[in-house]
C-alpha cells in the first residue's frame, strides 16, 4: 500500500511548476465521425497536452523531480531512460534549472526525438533495447553520481501528472468518463488520483497497447508484472514492467484498463488528423482508439474526457503509421 495523493499536495505541486509549464487548453470534438461513435447526446472533450513544453505531459513530472534536488545533486547532473518523450522532458527540465543531463535511449529511437534531446543540451547514449537501457542508466548514475529521474515511478512524478488531472478536472466539470493512456502508469497514477478527488463519480479508464500490456497483467495478477518485449508502434507506452508506486495508485483510482491493437492506434491517429487537424504519435491517439473500440458501446451518450498526451513524431513516421 502507498499513501494516496492529497488535493493539497497536488495544488502545491501545481504552484511549484506554474511558471514553468503551460496550462494546456481543452477542446470539444465535434466532427461527424466522432459524433457517430458517441451518439447524438455524447460529448468528447480533448485535453490538448500535446501543446505542453517538449510536446508531452512529461515536462510536469520531470520539473518537479529536478526542483526537489539539492545544489550538490544538480551540480552532478541527472540521467534518464526513455523511448524519447521522458528523455526530452528531462533535458528540458535540466536546462531550466541549470543542470546537465545524460539520457539513455534505444538505438531504434526516432531521430526526431534524439535531436530534440540534444537541442535541450542533453548527451544521448544508446542501448539495444529497453531492458538494456535501464541497466545502462543505472550504471551511469553510479559511475557519475547523477540523479536518476524515473520515467513513471515515484511520488513526485505522480504529483506532476496529477497537476494535469487537476487542470483537466476543473476545465471540464461533470465528466462521466475519462480515458488515460498507460505506459508505465505514471500518467494514469496522477491523473486518476486527481479526478477521483475532484470528480469522484467520473469513471477512469486506462488504455494500453496489446503489445505493451504490463499494467493489464499487473491488475490481473494483483502485483506489478513484467513483459519480455515491447511489441507496439506506441513506443512511448512501451514500459518493460510495472512498478509498485504507480501500480498502486493506478489500481486504487482507475476503474478498468482496456487494450487496443496497433491498427486501432493507426486509425485513431488518422481520425484525429482528419477531424481535429492534430498529427499525434500513437500514444497520443490511444485514448481515442479506446473510445472508438472497446469502450464505444459503454460510453454512448456520455460526456467523455480524452487526454491527447503527446505528439513527438516526424512527418515520415506519422505518414507510415496513421490509417486514413
Amino acid at each position: 500500500m502507498v499513501d494516496a495523493l492529497t488535493l493539497a499536495a497536488i495544488e502545491a505541486a501545481q504552484q511549484d511548476i506554474a511558471d514553468k509549464v503551460i496550462e494546456t487548453p481543452i477542446h470539444q470534438w465535434s466532427g461527424p465521425a466522432m459524433q457517430e461513435a458517441v451518439g447524438g447526446d455524447g460529448e468528447v472533450i480533448l485535453k490538448l497536452e500535446l501543446f505542453q513544453h517538449t510536446g508531452t505531459f512529461k515536462a510536469r513530472g520531470a520539473l518537479l523531480n529536478l526542483l526537489s534536488l539539492s545544489k550538490d545533486q544538480l551540480a552532478k547532473g541527472v540521467t534518464a531512460v526513455s523511448a524519447g518523450n521522458h528523455a526530452i522532458a528531462t533535458a528540458f527540465a535540466a536546462q531550466m534549472v541549470g543542470a546537465s543531463a545524460k539520457v539513455v535511449m534505444m538505438k531504434s529511437a526516432n531521430p526526431f526525438r534524439v535531436a530534440a534531446c540534444q537541442a535541450y543540451g542533453a548527451e544521448v547514449v544508446f542501448a539495444d533495447d529497453v531492458h538494456q537501457a535501464f541497466e545502462l542508466v543505472e550504471q551511469i548514475g553510479k559511475a557519475e553520481g547523477r540523479s536518476f529521474i524515473h520515467p513513471y515511478e515515484g511520488e513526485l512524478t505522480a504529483l506532476g501528472t496529477a497537476t494535469l488531472g487537476l487542470e483537466f478536472a476543473r476545465q471540464a466539470p461533470a465528466l462521466d468518463a475519462l480515458i488515460v493512456p498507460i505506459g508505465g502508469g505514471g500518467l494514469c497514477a496522477g491523473v486518476a488520483s486527481a479526478f477521483k478527488l475532484v470528480q469522484p463519480d467520473c469513471k477512469v479508464y486506462g488504455v494500453e497497447p496489446e503489445g505493451a500490456d504490463s499494467m493489464t497483467r499487473s491488475f490481473k495478477a494483483g502485483s506489478p508484472q513484467t513483459i519480455d518485449k515491447v511489441r507496439t508502434i506506441a513506443d512511448s507506452l512501451g514500459a518493460p514492467y510495472a512498478l509498485p508506486y504507480s501500480y498502486a495508485l493506478c489500481k486504487a483510482n482507475a476503474d478498468e484498463i482496456v487494450l487496443v491493437d496497433d491498427a486501432a492506434l493507426g486509425r485513431a491517429m488518422g481520425l484525429l488528423f482528419l477531424e481535429m487537424k492534430l498529427a499525434v504519435e500513437p500514444a497520443g491517439a490511444a485514448a481515442t482508439a479506446a473510445l472508438l473500440g472497446p469502450l464505444r458501446a459503454r460510453l454512448q451518450g456520455k460526456r467523455v474526457g480524452i487526454i491527447v498526451c503527446g505528439a513527438n513524431i516526424d512527418f515520415a513516421t506519422f505518414s507510415s503509421q496513421a490509417i486514413f
